[in-house]
């Protein structure tokens, strides 16, 4: 975790020195161990230092090279420094006394664009190539390190965060309405876009040439979602699943501070947790930081006995935080600044709070499970497969097996499936049926509310209509893809949505505030891209989802995590936080002060969804609305752009 900035003059006047500084004091949260600025003609670059690991004890930025007239700023992590050291020829000092700045000049200078081709690991960085007079940007294959950018005529302008931007007078203030209309949406449409019209996104696993008569942004890595591994026997496949993420652990582990771990309860953190602990007791290392949050007054929410279980493993230092006690709104102004943006998860209130338990701790890089569902994939679309191949028996068989491990009703959805893949098809081949088929399907209008459909229906946050046919929403939803045939189609889907990349930078941007580099395991390059290509049937087996994850934690995790059936639902803890902690503020932005909102919201949609919320009667869908609503509300004024 460091922060970089910079800006390249296309019109050919000289950097002011005095706004790259602004800059980099701009993002002094995210470096307090020390800064750097280098600036020549036209050119600037900025950095702001965190040390994490103990290559970055000898690291200073940016970094200058006058032999190949190149220089440096660099967010990064690279994590086959010894495989491109040799390629490189950086072999004649000890691996440890070679920076991650100094290893990715090294290959630029050989590889020249394609070098990111050759790099493992998060990263986010800019190369001055002063021979060819461009500026060379590039970010990681998922997103994990952020990078924006203003792009005109006259200048460009990027930086780790949204904020430092703005030191420069060219870069106006003015809300993209669109980006709002992401937010409002079900689902994020757009890499790029953020909420002012004219800052960008760099998207995951992208480059961006900037030279003064052209520029080019370049996709350099994506995954092949037809790719299919075929390993002789389960053991095989969880045993190759196992070293892959142990690895993608022990990469993330280098760090010469206090290092902690995410501890929820769930498989993805506890997988994380038990693997760094056995790591950190092999190298004789002591112990590892662990950060929990308890409910004591949701139980439906609270995870202490999957908790307890990995703690009694022992080697661990764990530390909770009551969650019952902190409102989804905790520090409201400073989240906001540190954001850039309004966000949409609800539950950033706790990882907030764990992070501010883990920087008095003197941690410096956590570990988080975030997302493991994806990575690995629960193997749900297996169901799909099995009913459009008329396959019923087996159907039945996982279905059934599915809601004994989740104890949950599993005739609705075979029914479901059923008439999907089934009935319905039959049906309309017939003509002679057509009058029976119209029949059953007003009945099956009827019972649609009691019978868990294959493929859910997206949900917005009640934009007003105007809005709608503003921002053509509607049209997009008319134009999403059809279902995913297939699981592997599914996860693919859900690996390159747009959302994921975003959930990132909030992750980072929340950790960033603490002075603290956070750390994916799941979001490795090399296990990412093992898990899309395993067959459907290693993470779907006998009503186990995840199986292949399981088994790969045999011996690892404690029986009582790898095989729980489910995980808590948080959704009860933060809706009984946000009505018991910040009625107030919500009927302030939804009753008393709407006309922050009356554009983009339908109002008296939101005022019924809020009274039910206040008689405890609001549905899922409906909390999120509101929760969406005032988020999006406390933001725009915050930043000033509220009409």
């Amino acid at each position: 975790m460091s922060a970089i900035v910079g800006i390249f003059r296309l019109d050919g006047r000289a950097v002011e020195q005095a706004n790259l500084s602004a800059m980099v004091d701009t993002l002094s949260h995210r470096g307090p161990d020390g800064s750097g600025i280098w600036q020549h003609g036209t050119v600037g670059l900025g950095h702001r230092m965190l040390w994490t690991t103990a290559e970055s004890l000898y690291e200073q930025q940016p970094l200058h090279e006058p032999r190949s007239a190149l220089t440096i700023v660099a967010d990064a992590r690279i994590d086959n420094r010894e495989e491109l050291c040799a390629l490189v020829g950086l072999t004649d000092r000890p691996l440890q006394a070679i920076t991650e700045s100094r290893l990715i000049l090294h290959c630029y200078e050989k590889w020249g664009e394609q070098c990111t081709e050759r790099l493992l690991g998060d990263f986010a960085f800019a190369i001055w190539d002063g021979r060819r007079q461009q500026l060379f940007c590039a970010r990681d294959h998922f997103g994990v390190k952020p990078f924006y950018y203003y792009f005109s005529r006259q200048v460009f302008v990027f930086a780790t965060e949204q904020k430092a931007l703005f030191c420069w007078p060219e870069v106006p203030r003015r809300l993209n309405e669109m980006r709002v209309a992401d937010y409002l949406h079900v689902e994020d449409r757009s890499a790029t876009r953020t909420f002012y019209q004219d800052i960008s996104r760099l998207p995951p696993s992208h480059t961006l040439v900037v030279a003064p008569k052209a520029s080019c942004v370049h996709r350099y890595w994506q995954l092949d979602p037809e790719r299919e591994l075929r390993l002789r026997s389960d053991r095989e496949y969880a045993e190759t699943l196992c070293d892959l993420f142990t690895d993608a652990v022990r990469c993330r582990m280098r760090c010469a501070f206090p290092l902690g771990a995410m501890l929820s309860g769930g498989m993805d953190s506890s997988s994380i947790a038990c693997v760094a602990r056995n790591l950190l007791a092999e190298a004789g290392e002591g112990s590892l930081f662990t950060f929990s949050g308890l409910h004591d007054e949701v139980p439906e929410s609270d995870e202490r006995r999957f908790i307890h279980a990995v703690l009694s493993q022992g080697c661990y230092k764990p530390y909770c935080l009551n969650l019952d006690d902190v409102s989804p709104l905790v520090d409201l102004e400073r989240v906001l600044w540190h954001q850039d943006e309004a966000y949409r998860g609800g539950n950033l209130y706790a990882i907030w709070s764990l992070y501010g338990v883990a920087q008095k701790q003197g941690v410096r890089v956590i570990l988080d499970g975030y997302d493991g569902d994806s990575a690995i994939s629960h193997g749900l679309g297996l169901l799909a497969e099995l009913a459009s191949a008329g396959r019923w028996a087996k159907l039945a068989q996982e279905i059934i097996a599915y809601g004994q491990r989740t104890n949950t009703p599993w005739g609705p959805p075979l029914w479901a499936w059923m008439h999907r893949y089934g009935i319905q098809p039959a049906l309309s081949r017939h003509a002679l049926l057509n009058q029976t088929a119209r029949v059953g399907r007003n009945l099956l209008r009827r019972r649609r509310k009691r019978i868990v459909t294959a493929e859910p229906r997206p949900y917005r946050a009640t934009p007003r209509p105007e809005f709608i046919r503003r921002m053509r929403l509607q049209e997009d939803d008319e134009a999403r893809p059809a279902p995913p045939c297939t699981d592997r189609e599914k996860q693919y889907r859900r690996l390159c949505e747009p959302g994921m990349a975003l959930t990132l930078e909030t992750l980072d941007k929340c950790a960033g505030a603490f002075s603290i580099g956070v750390r994916f395991p799941f979001w490795d390059k090399r296990l990412v891209e093992f898990c899309l290509a395993v067959p459907p049937e290693q993470k779907m087996c006998r009503g186990w989802t995840r199986m292949i994850m399981r088994r790969a934690m045999d011996g690892i995790l404690p029986p009582e995590v790898q095989w729980r059936g489910g995980k808590a639902d948080m959704h009860p803890s933060f809706e009984r936080n946000l009505l018991a902690y910040e009625q107030t503020r919500m009927e302030q932005v939804i009753l008393s002060n709407p006309n922050v909102l009356e554009a983009y919201i339908d109002l008296p949609a939101l005022r019924r969804a809020y009274a039910r919320y206040v008689a405890r009667q609001a549905t899922v869908e409906e909390v999120n609305a509101i929760w969406r609503s005032v988020s999006l509300a406390l933001w725009l004024q915050h930043a000033g752009l509220a009409a």
